[in-house]
């Protein structure tokens, strides 16, 4: 952790010894687990009542993300997306994480909205119901009705988030730079993965911004009578108070459990994931959160989208090499699928690619002979992420929400119908991201972009050749050279040289009876333990490594 980082650790002393607390009491459970110890564990409970010892390490981890706020939540939610990293096992543990929270008292909430749309509430709605529909880390819902009697949700930002939400964003970015140093850790990127969460956050609290995501997906669907978006009242929303359209209707989280819906649900499964493939393969703008809850049957058998706040873009590039990714599966071609793994993910240095083709042909012949409506795609993905991740392989975070979404959409559709296939209502789009590929449109934009970058490649490459002459004739060209494994190999070196002059010193002092007592030399036996004790650590780290060169 650099030093500048000590006065927010100051600063946010109080929240520091909370994090500490809920930590160490969520360690001393997994120590209880681990030694099978049973007295006193009863005291180690959550704010549920529920016993920690008994918990396994995935959910004590997703107890105490719980137990630690909104910010710790949405990290949880930003992990979860990424199996390649924290594998299948923890990030399916936090795709469960709860955001109900205490909601703020009506005095605060009136203040609140008061504040925000400079003006009594009274003028605003003609009603204000002011116990909330529902209460999440963010902010809470409540039901209202303007003066010409329209329904809507007031969807209003909790008092002091963005305080709590800054200090907790201050304390995580110090431990991702404390966890970056650490080299075990560093394979998690944790660096990259606070500066998602951040960007996420300011996503979250700006209501400006969801208000936006709306509207974008309403201009997408608007032609389509059996997809609704509710529309937003800007003149009555802000950055932290959101009021939109109320949409009147069942969720098909209630319908699961419904025993007059079950014939539908079918219907109702394969118009949802349809509605998701249309926002990922042609609009390249999705709602990344596809949920039951989420989802409203409207009484005109519409289906309404709710909660924009997580969405996720597909730029032109990268979908075509998620298309490609989903093509090599569904056409069990190995060979492309691991030139796509190569070309869109970050390989570590030293990869073994023939290791990797291998595995990957190993998985492609495994799912070859399944037919679609028997084809597992969750198995699929999971296997497949195992492999990316094993070979230490970080696929770019808007992969792996894609690919998180769709294990999400597959998962929510066969809630709804056991025996879907997402592969089979994805097989349609084979052809259309053949003819989209085959497009003379599609050449020509290619084409262009291409030209563009070579214009600039020209006008800049000559300045830079000639600043590059310039250095060597000063004598000012310098070459840097990265020893990457060498300082495991020099550290173990001079460890070595210190063992075996402590060593031989303490051999002298011995043989002098330098400040004996009983003819034995008290700094020289004193010193001859010390370097048994090093040498042994030396002989363990080598064992442990295989190589001196090795870190290990």
């Amino acid at each position: 952790m650099k030093i500048s980082t000590i006065p927010q650790i100051y600063r946010n002393l109080r929240r520091w010894r909370e994090i500490l607390a809920v930590l160490s009491k969520y360690g001393l459970a997994g120590w209880a687990n681990r030694l099978g110890l049973t007295f006193g564990s009863s005291m180690l409970r959550n704010r549920q009542g529920q016993t920690l010892v008994d918990a396994g390490h995935e959910e004590r981890i997703r107890l105490a993300i719980e137990e630690l706020g909104p910010t710790f939540i949405k990290l949880g939610q930003v992990l979860s997306t990424r199996p390649d990293q924290v594998g299948f096992a923890l990030a399916d543990e936090l795709t469960k994480l709860q955001q109900h929270t205490p909601a703020d008292g009506p005095d605060a909430v009136v203040a609140l909205v008061e504040e925000e749309l400079e003006r009594p509430l009274a003028e605003c709605f003609a009603t204000f119901n002011h116990v909330p529909v529902a209460s999440a880390s963010i902010g809470q819902v409540h039901r209202a009705t303007l003066h010409d009697g329209t329904p809507v949700a007031v969807k209003v930002q909790h008092a002091g988030i963005d305080r709590q939400v800054r200090v907790d964003l201050e304390i995580l970015s110090g431990l991702a730079q404390l966890a970056d140093s650490v080299p075990e850790l560093q394979p998690y990127r944790l660096g990259a993965t606070m500066n998602e969460l951040q960007r996420m956050m300011r996503q979250e609290l700006d209501f400006c911004r969801e208000a936006r995501n709306q509207d974008q997906f309403a201009r997408q669907f608007e032609k389509d009578k059996l997809v609704r978006v509710p529309g937003v009242y800007c003149e009555l929303s802000t950055k932290r108070v959101l009021t939109m359209e109320w949409l009147a209707g069942s969720k098909l989280s209630d319908l699961v459990d419904d025993p007059d819906a079950q014939d539908r649900l079918p219907e109702y499964a394969r118009r949802g994931a349809e509605m998701y493939l249309k926002m990922i393969f042609e609009h390249g703008f999705y709602h990344a959160d596809p949920h039951p809850g989420n989802l409203v049957l409207m009484s005109d058998g519409a289906i309404g989208l709710l909660d924009f706040g997580m969405v996720a873009r597909l730029s032109d590039p990268l979908r075509e090499q998620v298309e490609d990714l989903l093509v090599a599966i569904a056409c069990h071609d190995s060979s492309r699928l691991t030139n796509v793994v190569m070309r869109i993910g970050s390989t570590p240095p030293g990869l073994d690619d023939v290791a990797l083709a291998t595995d990957l042909t190993a998985f492609v012949d495994q799912y070859a002979y399944q037919s679609l409506d028997q084809f597992d795609l969750s198995g699929a993905f999971t296997e497949f992420v195992e492999i990316v991740r094993r070979y230490e392989i970080v696929l770019p975070s808007a992969v792996a929400m894609l690919i998180k979404t769709l294990l999400m959409l597959e998962g929510m559709a066969r809630m709804m119908q056991p025996s879907f296939s997402l592969m089979e209502v994805i097989e349609p789009y084979r052809g259309q991201i053949f003819r989209r590929r085959m497009s003379p449109k599609r050449h020509a934009r290619k084409i262009r972009n291409m030209l563009a970058e070579l214009e600039q490649l020209a006008e800049v490459a000559p300045r830079r050749v000639r600043e590059i002459l310039e250095q060597v004739q000063r004598g000012s060209f310098d070459v840097h050279l990265d020893h990457r494994g060498l300082e495991p190999s020099v550290n173990r070196l001079v460890l070595g040289l210190l063992t075996s002059a402590l060593f031989l010193g303490s051999s002298v002092l011995l043989s002098q009876q330098v400040w004996a007592i009983r003819e034995v030399s008290v700094p020289g036996t004193l010193g001859m333990l010390l370097s048994g004790l090093l040498g042994l650590r030396l002989l363990r780290a080598i064992n442990k490594s295989g190589h001196l060169d090795r870190k290990r």
